[in-house]
C-alpha cells in the first residue's frame, strides 16, 4: 500500500471514529452517574424510584412516560446485568438513562444538549505513520483466564477474559502485551506508553487488533489507538490496563489527551 492511501484510510477511520463520539446520546453525552444503593430513592433530574440489590437493579417509574426497548414502562422493572459488561437504557424523552453494573449497579443520563458533546471538536491525534504498524504473535493460553483490572473509579474493579498475549518487537526489543476478547473474533488490548501523562491520556489508550492469522499473526496498528471514554468524562467508570501492559517507550501515534483534558 502506498503512503499516500494509506494516510487516506486513516483520516477516513479517524472520520468515522468522530462521528461515531459525536452521536447524540454516546459517551461525550453523559451528565451525571449515580450509584444505587438498597433503599428506592429518587436522583436529581431522574424520573422514577431506583434501587439494587445484590442481583439486579430495579426502576419503578411512578407517573413518569418512560419506554425500554421500545415498550413503555408500566410497572416496577428489573435489570439483571452481567458485570463490566454492557448495559441497557431506559428513555425519558430525549434523554436515556444507562443502567449497568460495575460491581453495584450505576445509572447515568445521556443528554444529547451535553457541554462536552455540544463543544466537540475532534480528537487530536499523531500524524499517522506506516513504520507504527507492527507485526506480532499471538499466543493463547491453554485456557482463557479472567482478569481482574482496577478502574479509573477508586475503589472499583472489573473482570475481563484474557485469552491469551500478544508479543511484538519494537527496535530490536520483543514486549508482551495482554490481550482481552475483542469484536468479531479481534483482540482488544488497554495499555499505557511513556507518552502517558504527557501528550496521551494518562490512565490508558485501547487498541483494537484484528483476528490472528492461520499462524497466529496479528497486525498492531497504533496508529488507530484511541482513548477510552474517561478520557472525555468523569462519568465513565472505564477499566485500567492490567499489570504488564506498560510499555517502556514512548508511543507517538493515535490519539493524544483531548481538548476535554488539557486545562
Amino acid at each position: 500500500m502506498s503512503t499516500e492511501q494509506f494516510v487516506h484510510d486513516w483520516r477516513d477511520w479517524k472520520t468515522a471514529r468522530e462521528e461515531d463520539l459525536a452521536a447524540p446520546h454516546g459517551w461525550l453525552a453523559l451528565v451525571s452517574l449515580d450509584w444505587l444503593q438498597e433503599v428506592p430513592r429518587r436522583y436529581a433530574g431522574i424520573p422514577g424510584l431506583w434501587w439494587q440489590d445484590a442481583e439486579a437493579a430495579y426502576l419503578d417509574p411512578e407517573d413518569a412516560e418512560l419506554t425500554h426497548e421500545g415498550a413503555p414502562v408500566t410497572g416496577v422493572r428489573r435489570f439483571e446485568l452481567v458485570n463490566s459488561g454492557a448495559g441497557t437504557r431506559v428513555s425519558a424523552g430525549d434523554v436515556e438513562i444507562e443502567v449497568a453494573r460495575r460491581s453495584g449497579y450505576l445509572i447515568r443520563v445521556h443528554d444529547p444538549k451535553a457541554p462536552v458533546l455540544r463543544d466537540f471538536h475532534g480528537v487530536p491525534a499523531y500524524e499517522p505513520a506506516p513504520d507504527w504498524v507492527l507485526t506480532g504473535v499471538f499466543e493463547p493460553f491453554d485456557e482463557p483466564r479472567p482478569t481482574t483490572v482496577g478502574a479509573v473509579v477508586p475503589g472499583l474493579s472489573h473482570v475481563y477474559t484474557a485469552p491469551g498475549v500478544v508479543r511484538f518487537e519494537h527496535d530490536g526489543v520483543e514486549h508482551a502485551l495482554t490481550a482481552f476478547n475483542g469484536k468479531a473474533d479481534g483482540l482488544s488490548i488497554l495499555f499505557t506508553d511513556a507518552t502517558s501523562g504527557v501528550t496521551t491520556y494518562p490512565a490508558n489508550r485501547s487498541l483494537s487488533v484484528p483476528a490472528p492469522d492461520a499462524d497466529g499473526r496479528v497486525v498492531l496498528d497504533f496508529n488507530r489507538a484511541v482513548n477510552l471514554p474517561c478520557a472525555f468524562t468523569d462519568f465513565a467508570t472505564c477499566p485500567l490496563p492490567p499489570e504488564g501492559n506498560r510499555l517502556a517507550f514512548a508511543v507517538e501515534a493515535g490519539e493524544k489527551l483531548p481538548h476535554e483534558r488539557e486545562s
